[in-house]
């Protein structure tokens, strides 16, 4: 697996405000991107791959979905199993 770095493009103004809109009493998850932004990049993680190889899933992004399973209190595949064919 190689990594890829590419930069993480910021919300647009008009998606935040939306998502805020949804939400008015507040979020766990959009109050942990106002509060510590970007908290994971490519390019922390791209020392640990080599330059060549098939592209990898980004790190950054598989970081901040552990984290937030952790968070939801889903461990292991019991995160797989969330939506609506489980209804």
């Amino acid at each position: 697996m190689s990594l890829k770095p590419s930069v993480i493009d910021p919300v647009p103004e008009e998606t935040a405000r939306i998502a805020h809109a949804a939400f008015p009493k507040g979020n766990l998850y959009l109050a942990m991107r106002d509060e510590l932004g970007i908290a994971f990049s490519d390019a922390d993680f791209a020392e640990l791959f080599p330059r060549r190889g098939q592209p990898a899933f980004t790190p950054w992004r598989l970081a901040l979905i552990t984290v937030m399973q952790f968070l939801e209190n889903l461990v292991g595949s019991s995160g797989c199993r969330i939506g609506p064919l489980t209804h």
